[in-house]
């Protein structure tokens, strides 16, 4: 009697048992994992498909040992994104195609996986093996061909550069001879956050043959990107996703004996990617480094030496070489201060290839001396960090003297002029002996004399104004020499507004006006909220927007700018858009200057 009630009880729990265990790859977060069968009965000689879905991604995937089967295909992988309503939702799938070695019930046990640092277990399966059926279900799915024959890969060339050391990052679709590929189109664009890119573009995808696993496949090269880390640490290359029509070539044919194709649309994803950012060294960091990574050289020229006064010159600072040439400053030369310096253009002459960016980038100073004398022109020090030497370089020129031969001296001036201006000059004047006057002509001053006048004293008194004054200017003028954070961001400001107008004479050019805009909002931002390039995120930014209490149409005009300079490398954009997006630009710097 005791037995038959505990018996009667254990198969009341069973159900609640069952909810529990049904449970218990879902936890408090809403993640799940579980394992999905095509069928729970099949013949000895028919197939069977297994999926293990996740609605978040993981790592360390751990299939189980699949006994008394044998695994045709797999594992292949699918994603699928899509945003509804403004809700996201996510699902990632390991899928297998397995054959039965033998007849009888079979245990496919759970699989693992890692998910924001907890395991995850899937439930064991049972399925029953019958023996051969007379008309097999298709023992090859369209789909399951498509899995096992399509692959997206991201070809990585460096894992573990420094910061601002340029990688590659290239897409390729590889496609079994088996099938077909007639269309398909990008889903998710990865951002790059944390990235400075810059794309290559692929004129016309062509097919090439290749090996993948040790199979021969047909790929295509779908996107290429160059990246210089802008943060050190571990940064994630989001991943590309791309919708694809396959034309599966099937056992039946047609009138004329050709074979049937199927036609699916598989999702193919290139996976996420990890770059290990290594730190610029902090030992033997030089003070003038300014960011530079690569390999460069270094000059300072003029375009001429011996010049007449109120005649001009070009000096250029020319940096060339191999490296982040769009993520640095030039130096400054330091000029003597008798000589009239307009504000210097800026020329840049970059091509950018899988194996990083290459050329020249300089600025050219046009210089105008006021007045007869020789003017030295001291030498510039450029340093940049060699990443294949592990070593910081410094590059100095030579010192340049300018001789002006002709023109108006200047008695405050020497006749040879150093960087300071502390200046020794002897002056001829023409015409040093002349006869002195022996008849006078003088006349009586009357009542009109300057002793003790209001302007006598105002002149007396004018000294002791003026030298109080003058000390204020001398310390002020000390004190923006040693500013460096504000002479950054007053830099910063002047390389905005000339990116701006950079990008204004690039109406047209999709690329070049994008590039341009994009370093017009990163050095107005460094000039208005102070931050480094290796901080510049959207999120970043647009919290620190909100804290200056920045309206929020004015943020997301800001940001939706950026959006667009990324859109931008990878989307046709007209005329019409590039006018709209530099208006907007302009009205949106112009709420910014206002607000903050």
């Amino acid at each position: 009697m005791v037995k038959t009630i505990i018996h009667k009880t254990l198969l009341a729990l069973l159900p609640i048992l069952l909810l529990v265990f049904s449970v218990n790859a879902q936890d408090e977060a809403g993640i799940t994992f579980e394992m999905k069968l095509s069928k729970d009965k099949l013949g000895i000689n028919e197939r069977l498909r297994v999926d293990f879905t996740m609605n978040k991604d993981g790592d360390n995937f751990n299939p189980p040992a699949f006994e008394g089967f044998r695994v045709l295909m797999g594992p292949s992988q699918s994603i699928s994104s899509s945003w509804v309503n403004g809700v996201r939702s996510y699902s990632k799938t390991y899928s297998y195609t397995l054959a039965p070695t033998t007849r009888g019930n079979m245990t496919i046990k759970q699989a693992t996986i890692v998910i924001d640092g907890k395991t995850y277990k899937s439930l064991a399966r049972k399925v029953e093996v019958t023996a051969a059926v007379d008309k097999p279900s298709d023992q090859m799915t369209a789909d399951d061909v498509a899995d096992e024959s399509l692959h997206l890969v991201a070809e990585v060339s460096k894992t573990n550069p420094y910061l601002n050391e340029g990688l590659s990052v290239v897409y390729k679709l590889y496609v079994s001879p088996s099938i077909s590929v007639s269309n398909y189109q990008p889903l998710d664009n990865p951002k790059y956050n944390n990235f400075w890119s810059q794309d290559i573009p692929v004129s016309r995808p062509v097919a090439e043959n290749g090996t993948y696993k040790g199979k021969p496949y047909r790929y295509v090269v779908l996107k290429r990107v160059v990246l210089y880390p802008q943060k050190s640490g571990k940064l994630e290359i989001e991943p590309l996703s791309l919708d694809v029509t396959v034309d599966v070539p099937s056992n039946k044919r047609d009138f004329f004996g050709g074979r049937i194709y199927s036609q699916t649309n598989k999702t193919v994803s290139a996976g996420k990617r990890t770059i290990n950012v290594k730190p610029l060294p902090e030992k033997g960091k030089p003070v003038n480094f300014s960011g530079a990574v690569g390999n460069f050289d270094f000059s300072v020229t003029t375009s001429k030496t011996a010049l007449n006064a109120s005649e001009s010159l070009q000096a250029k600072v020319e940096v060339s070489g191999k490296g982040n040439l769009k993520l640095f400053q030039l130096p400054e030369p330091n000029l003597p201060g008798s000589l009239e310096v307009y504000e210097p253009e800026f020329n840049e002459n970059v091509r950018t290839t899988l194996s990083g960016s290459q050329g020249k980038v300089s600025n050219s100073y046009t210089i105008v001396p006021s007045f007869k004398g020789k003017y030295p022109i001291p030498g510039i020090s450029f340093t940049y960090f060699d990443p294949n030497a592990k070593t910081y370089k410094t590059i100095t020129s030579d010192e340049i003297l300018i001789n002006v031969k002709e023109g108006p001296t200047n008695s405050s001036i020497g006749n040879t002029v150093d960087g300071n201006s502390n200046t020794k000059q002897t002056v001829a004047v023409g015409n040093q002996f002349n006869f002195l006057k022996l008849d006078s002509n003088l006349k009586p001053i009357g009542s009109n004399y300057f002793f003790r006048t209001k302007p006598y004293y105002l002149w007396l008194l004018l000294p002791l104004v003026l030298i109080p004054l003058a000390v204020l200017l001398s310390k002020k003028r000390e004190a923006i020499a040693s500013d460096v954070v504000g002479n950054k961001v007053r830099k910063a400001n002047k390389l905005a507004r000339r990116y701006l107008s950079k990008a204004k004479k690039e109406l047209g050019n999709k690329e070049a006006f994008y590039i341009a805009l994009e370093k017009a909002l990163h050095n107005y931002l460094k000039a208005k909220l102070k931050i480094e390039t290796s901080e510049f995120s959207k999120d970043k930014i647009t919290s620190l927007l909100n804290e200056k209490q920045v309206d929020s149409t004015t943020t997301e005009g800001f940001i939706s700018l950026l959006k667009n300079c990324e859109m931008a490398r990878y989307s046709p954009f007209s005329d019409v858009q590039m006018q709209q997006d530099y208006d907007k630009a302009s009205e949106v710097i112009s709420h910014l200057d206002k607000q903050l």
